[in-house]
């Protein structure tokens, strides 16, 4: 147990390029320090730093957030044109490692003898295995969603090339596995880990955000994140097309309650990343895109005005501080809500700022829940793998409706004038219900092209107020990009520490660029 506590540190301390000459043994050994901890507990540090690493001001709000166009800067306007901070990167990259090492962690507890006996009071120790692959596999899909070839760890497949996180065998220095054999032990693992499940015993008896302690919402979940990653690598990765199958047939999410979310607390202590940002940081620096906002307003695209507008954005008569303490009042008047114009020079940045909408109270708040995985997406999913199946299409969009708050009269009249299912109609609702999920977006996005509102660099577009006479701008790209980045590159300091392996990597996906496409970006 102790060596365990200490190889987890150990991995946090590499990561962050930090250096300690202290005894990490006699540390251990502190009175004052546990040596036994409960799986649940590292379980939901874990989901917490990735939900912390990943959605927060940095991470999402001037990175994937902007680049999908829901959100658009209100003072460093080069992050929408998709210029972003190399540190906000490596701790991005840093942050899934981190979860994932933890993840690990779980997975070894309930597998040593020495410790399996006493991990068993929280729980099934299958279940909490199971739990852990597949947030796992949930760690390692948004990592070589966003980078390509990377680290990688397999709990049930010991190839070579699988070396991350394992200090114990004194690997410092992981091989970059392709992205072929990653996607394809993630679907495996997912297989695996849904089929390990024992549904009549509880995930964790206690301390369980995610899942209730409810195995079976475990196994939705998994079986739902498989139909994801296979859905987005059919054609591609070998086998992908029966694991869409199998996955259907193995029983994915049937309704909101089996949203997978972290829903942080209501109060100062823990509060939503988001409020966190914008209450107690005193950032107000980002807010509701102008073209996520049209869109809504049925301007752009093939629907009607849609009534997750007010349930998105605020009306511009609300201030942050209204907002924030949830004191104005939704209004069906469409002219109230008004976007920040996307991409605009930052000197333009001030005109534009009156008179825009923010963020929504269903945001902005302490116990606001950030999601893994919704039931609307996976009705989208069925829709695509059904020939664009209308049914799947209605589903997803009364589900994201239903999620949000909108009553079900406004549900209603909008269903009736929906624009009929297609390709382009089934992607952009699906993009609508992942507001709030841009990292998701962003790869669908690189995989299909839709949705087409989207503007894109080069363009001239119109201005909410003039500014010096100007009342429209040229969309000027950043990094010399002609559209939204392709991928991440490598965090800044990875030729220093894993060199020779990080040169092999980019020299295997065709170069570590912003424009260097995955191998299921076919847009």
């Amino acid at each position: 147990m102790k060596k365990r506590i200490i190889s987890a540190l150990a991995f946090i301390a590499i990561l962050v390029t930090t250096s300690c000459t202290a005894d990490l043994e006699e540390i251990n050994n502190d009175p004052n320090r546990p040596v036994s901890v409960p799986s649940y507990g590292v379980f939901n540090f874990a989901n917490k730093a990735i939900m912390d690493g990943t959605r927060g001001p940095f991470s999402s709000a001037r990175m994937t957030l902007p680049w999908v166009q829901y959100s658009a800067q209100t003072n460093y306007t080069e992050e929408d044109r998709f210029q972003f901070r190399q540190e906000t990167n490596t701790a991005l990259y840093n942050s899934y490692y981190l979860a994932a090492n933890n993840y690990k962690l779980v997975i070894d507890l309930n597998v040593d003898p020495a410790t399996r006996a006493e991990m068993s009071s929280y729980g099934n120790n299958d279940n909490q295995i199971a739990a852990a692959r597949i947030m796992l596999a949930y760690t390692f899909s948004q990592l070589v969603d966003t980078y390509g070839d990377v680290p990688y760890y397999s709990y049930g497949n010991s190839d070579a090339d699988f070396q991350a996180l394992q200090l114990e065998k004194g690997i410092l220095k992981p091989k970059y596995a392709s992205q072929q054999k990653i996607y394809a032990d993630i679907l495996k693992e997912l297989q695996e880990a849904s089929e390990m499940i024992v549904a009549t015993e509880v995930v964790f008896t206690r301390g369980d955000q995610l899942f209730q302690g409810n195995a079976q919402k475990l196994k939705r979940f998994s079986n739902s994140l498989r139909l994801r990653i296979a859905n987005r690598v059919k054609g591609v990765v070998s086998g992908a097309e029966g694991h869409i199958t199998d996955a259907i047939a193995s029983g994915v999410m049937l309704s909101n309650s089996d949203n997978v979310g972290l829903t942080y607390q209501n109060d100062a202590i823990n509060p939503s990343p988001l409020y966190i940002a914008f209450f107690i940081n005193n950032r107000d620096d980002f807010t509701i895109s102008n073209t996520f906002v049209d869109l809504l307003k049925g301007t752009l695209g093939n629907n009607s005005a849609d009534p997750r507008l007010q349930k998105y954005a605020a009306p511009i008569t609300a201030s942050l501080e209204d907002v924030g303490n949830n004191l104005y009042t939704e209004t069906d008047d469409l002219a109230q809500y008004i976007g920040m114009p996307y991409g605009i020079p930052s000197a333009s940045a001030p005109s534009q700022l009156p008179n825009t909408s923010r963020f929504s109270s269903n945001i902005l708040k302490t116990n606001y829940t950030e999601y893994f995985m919704e039931y609307a997406e996976v009705e989208f999913l069925l829709a695509e793998n059904n020939n664009w199946n209308n049914t799947n299409y209605t589903n997803g969009v009364r589900a994201s409706m239903e999620r949000w708050g909108v009553t079900a009269a406004k549900i209603s009249t909008y269903l009736t004038n929906l624009a009929p299912p297609s390709k382009e109609n089934v992607l952009t609702q699906k993009y609508i219900a992942l507001y709030m999920q841009p990292t998701e977006a962003w790869s669908e996005h690189r995989r299909t092209g839709f949705p087409n509102t989207i503007l894109k660099p080069g363009g001239t577009y119109a201005l909410n107020n003039p500014f010096e006479g100007a009342t429209t701008y040229t969309f000027k790209a950043l990094n010399n990009l002609t559209e939204m980045p392709s991928r991440l590159n490598y965090p800044v300091n990875s030729p220093q520490l894993n060199g020779e392996n990080y040169q092999q990597a980019s020299s295997n996906i065709g170069g570590d660029l912003l424009t260097t496409k995955l191998i299921w970006d076919k847009n």
